[in-house]
């Protein structure tokens, strides 16, 4: 009995895929190098973070030892959390922000101008050169471009080491990373203003309002909600997941761990002492804390222009 109403129920399934088979089997290559590629090393990682593995040796389960060394002996993994949250909470907004207003403020211009302004914001995000320059800018001898013009206006009375100096790394790898950070999301949002309905903007003035701002959060926000769920996501993901600038700028490691992040820690551990499953263990936690605050963006962003 019991098999025939499980036969009943997932009639109504294959029916329904019978009669859509053809966007499935669009999808399909797609999916299948989803599940290869991410949810099948997604479930990997987790599985390994519950053994001891050195890649020379068939994995050893201790279950819950990587978790226990991780959070409660390993002083700089809490040097990382720190830096990497720090880094977060500053650049995430920041540049989620000067995305979104970006965007907006060039959506009104003229098609051949709001292209060329759309590639000199979006351009920085590709250039292999960045690091280079930004590099040469916060050198830290004399010749630095920074530290020549401190001293030059007398702010300064010797050059400062910005990127070998604890205190002073993570916030020029923050700069940089805002200046970075008009990549993916900025295009999103140029994309989803262009799909919103003038209409609107006329139907709302006779409904009373009055002013850019109004329109912005009462009419433009709540029809590109898609566009800014993406863009939440990719900042989120980029601002956690932060490791080359890191590296580029400050060096693997850096001195003192100035600019240590949770993803250089998963390197330090994973590819120079091949400790798999500690490795996997810090993944597995910075998987979690995206996926935590993806949820918390998705429910602000629900209220948006309500």
């Amino acid at each position: 009995m019991r098999k025939g109403m499980a036969m009943m129920r997932s009639r109504p399934i294959l029916e329904y895929l019978r009669k859509h088979r053809a966007p499935y089997l669009l999808l399909a290559p797609y999916l299948l190098l989803f599940l290869v590629f991410t949810v099948l090393p997604v479930l990997s990682s987790m599985v390994l973070s519950l053994t001891y593995y050195n890649v020379l040796e068939a994995p050893r389960f201790i279950f819950w030892e990587n978790y226990r060394r991780l959070l409660l002996n390993d002083e700089v993994f809490l040097i990382a959390v720190r830096n990497t949250f720090v880094f977060a909470f500053l650049t995430g907004p920041v540049s989620y922000t000067a995305c979104l207003l970006l965007a907006w403020l060039i959506h009104d211009l003229r098609q051949g101008l709001r292209s060329v302004l759309t590639v000199v914001f979006y351009a920085p995000s590709i250039s292999g050169a960045v690091y280079m320059i930004w590099a040469v800018m916060f050198s830290g001898d004399a010749y630095g471009y920074i530290n020549s013009f401190l001293v030059r206006l007398g702010l300064l009375r010797d050059p400062v080491a910005w990127l070998e100096d604890p205190r002073t790394m993570l916030g020029v790898i923050i700069l940089v990373s805002i200046w970075l950070s008009l990549g993916t999301s900025f295009l999103a949002f140029v994309a989803g203003l262009k799909g919103v309905d003038r209409d609107q903007y006329e139907a709302g003035a006779i409904d009373g309002i009055r002013n850019r701002w109004q329109e912005l959060w009462y009419i433009t926000l709540p029809n590109i909600r898609p566009q800014l769920m993406f863009g939440a996501v990719i900042q989120i993901t980029a601002a956690l997941a932060v490791a080359d600038v890191s590296v580029n700028l400050a060096g693997f490691p850096s001195v003192d761990y100035g600019a240590h992040t949770i993803v250089t820690h998963i390197m330090d551990y994973g590819i120079l002492r091949f400790d798999m499953g500690y490795a996997s263990a810090i993944a597995t936690i910075l998987f979690l804390a995206m996926v935590g605050l993806n949820k918390l963006v998705q429910r602000l962003l629900s209220k948006v222009g309500t």
